[in-house]
């Protein structure tokens, strides 16, 4: 990097500007790039430096730019008292750039925090004692990690902290930042969950005009490193991580069709999904009331039990099905009357159910592309499966001796590999005169394999609300993709999934976190539809993780003594992701701020 000097004469008088620019290579050849604007470095004007660190203040407040004079809220950014012009010869030969660090992630997820009015609840809800540092801005710390996905507190101590601009953006030094302090930040923030789920809740309402009329409820598993011995909710069970060696915890999620996360529960890691519905039911009406809402659920959480369950709490319900029932409705997917099309290859019509309940409807489905997609997959499992059979046949023929029982197991073992293939194909074993087993006969069930063609790319909804549209229906229904793209970001992008905490209320912490950063991720996705920029907020966040703040030390001379400004300065966006910052809203700070003002050096 190197210092450029822009002048300009205005009414006779001359000015000049400094910019920080570095050399890039583009298929033009080398050019050069501005990386951040150093303003005026002659010393008339430091006490106009900061200007535009005052504005981040305030916009991290989540308030409009305030009128002259400004306040700032954050520490480290308050103006202070006025410097007066010092005027100081610069060594440019000797100007360096130091400390560089992550601004632009750090930057949206604090804005994002502050607008959702977090770091005010959280400031009523963590009372101050004798720490240095508050609760809240732990809790702020561990959030912001989350959203920038940070696995692990331990790696948000001992280097990622210190890699940001968080220190400046809270006032908290990176010195002040511990595994410890963060582990106890975590312990207390994890007794406030109800009214962290509240307040956001509100803030939905307010931001973005959520009604709660329908909500989408769906479950997921992440998995413990380590045994866990004394967290009686860490078990064996269904992992959706492929990882069933591991003890793990269940999380059931409820969230808006928008996708915004408004509540979850933990339970044990071996607790089957049908039966956490009457406990996530039971939780939403203690903290918001019992009210007619629409439940939103796929088939796996369904059971007679627990739409009775729903039914007698006057709550209405739209579910799937398991596919055994579609065999009372192969007649109605032969017919071609009464379909209605919800969406371009995808039909729907009502139909009836013998032995439904009074005032339910059912909702039949057929999508062509997910029939293809079906029948693909039944023809593989059945070559796959047929090959084994053949394999197991030329077994046979090579040991005449071997038993029915061991041949059984054998065949069981390749059928479990392939269930939907193994609903139409059949292997008998041919036994000899002393009944031991000389080969197999394959064969396909034909009515078996007909049904399975037909039913392909079809299934059935539930539901006792009042509408009649089967198209809105499936609708209501296909929002259950937000609940599902929630937790893949959980998972994925803010590092819920391997989960190395021991202790049961860590555990329960750690998933508060991810949560908190859960509804950070969703309420940008919101702010950028309602800016018309699309939902894509992993691309923003991409863009403006190119931000940077960095420290440009300018050596100067005084009174013969070799001394230095060190000035922080943010860099200059990429268009991309300035365009993006400004159709948002968000301003970054402009020119510098003097950080150290002169500080001596030994020598000449």
């Amino acid at each position: 990097m190197f210092l450029r000097r822009k002048s300009k004469t205005v009414r006779g008088v001359g000015y000049s500007y400094w910019h920080l620019c570095r050399t890039v290579r583009t298929a033009r050849g080398p050019r050069q790039q501005v990386v951040a604007s150093l303003g005026k470095l002659s010393g008339e004007e430091l006490a106009g430096l900061r200007g535009g660190w005052d504005d981040l203040a305030e916009l991290l407040r989540g308030e409009p730019p305030a009128p002259q004079p400004r306040t700032a809220s954050l520490p480290g950014f308050a103006p202070g008292e006025p410097v007066a012009p010092q005027w100081e010869q610069a060594d440019l030969r000797g100007l360096r750039v130091e400390r560089s660090r992550d601004f632009g992630e750090s930057y949206l997820a604090l804005s994002l925090w502050h607008r959702l009015g977090l770091d005010r609840l959280l400031a009523e809800l963590l009372t101050a004692g004798r720490e240095s540092i508050a609760w809240a801005h732990i809790a702020a710390v561990l959030t912001v990690a989350r959203f920038c996905g940070q696995p692990s507190e331990l790696g948000v101590a001992e280097h990622w902290f210190e890699s940001t601009a968080l220190d400046d953006l809270l006032g908290v030094g990176h010195d002040q930042i511990n595994d410890d302090r963060l582990y106890r930040g975590l312990d207390r923030l994890a007794a406030h969950k109800d009214k962290l789920c509240a307040h956001l809740m509100e803030r939905y309402r307010q931001w973005f005009g959520v009604r709660f009329e329908f909500l989408l409820y769906d479950v997921t598993s992440t998995y413990l490193e380590g045994e866990a011995e004394g967290n009686p909710q860490a078990q064996r069970g269904y992992s959706r991580d492929q990882r069933p060696g591991n003890k793990q915890v269940c999380i059931g999620l409820v969230c808006t069709p928008e996708g915004l996360p408004l509540s979850f529960e933990v339970f044990a890691g071996n607790r089957s999904d049908v039966t956490t519905v009457e406990d996530i039911v039971r939780s939403m009406e203690t903290k918001y009331g019992q009210a007619e809402r629409v439940w939103v659920m796929d088939r796996g959480m369904v059971s007679e039990s627990n739409l009775a369950f729903l039914r007698a709490r006057r709550a209405r319900y739209l579910v799937g099905t398991p596919k055994s029932w579609l065999r009372a409705h192969e007649q109605n997917l032969l017919e071609e009357r009464d379909w209605q099309q919800a969406q371009h290859g995808l039909e729907v019509r009502l139909v009836e159910h013998p032995g439904g309940e009074p005032g339910e409807r059912y909702v039949l489905c057929r999508s062509g592309a997910r029939a293809e997609k079906e029948r693909a997959m039944l023809r593989r499992q059945s070559e796959r499966l047929t090959e084994e059979l053949r394999k197991v046949d030329a077994w046979l023929s090579r040991r005449p001796q071997a038993d029915l029982e061991t041949v059984g197991r054998r065949i069981g073992r390749h059928f479990g590999k392939y269930p939907a293939a193994a609903a139409i194909i059949v292997a008998e074993v041919v036994s000899d005169a002393q009944g031991r087993a000389a080969g197999l006969r394959v064969y396909s069930r034909l009515e078996a394999g007909q049904r399975a063609h037909r039913q392909k790319g079809a299934y059935l909804l539930r539901t006792n609300c009042e509408e009649t549209d089967p198209a809105l229906l499936w609708r209501w229904y296909i929002q259950l993709t937000q609940a599902e793209a929630a937790f893949r970001t959980a998972k994925s992008d803010l590092g819920m999934r391997r989960v190395f905490h021991q202790k049961e209320d860590r555990v329960q912490a750690h998933i508060l976190v991810c949560f908190l950063a859960l509804a950070l991720w969703r309420t940008l996705e919101q702010w950028m539809q309602a800016k018309g920029l699309g939902s894509c907020a992993r691309q923003l966040i991409k863009e403006v993780a190119s931000i940077k703040s960095v420290d440009v030390i300018v050596p100067v001379q005084r009174s013969g003594l070799r001394t230095e400004l060190r000035l922080r300065v943010v860099t200059t966006p990429e268009p991309a992701a300035a365009q993006l910052l400004a159709h948002l809203g968000l301003r970054l700070p402009q020119g510098s701020r003097l950080v150290d003002h002169v500080v001596p050096k030994t020598g000449s």
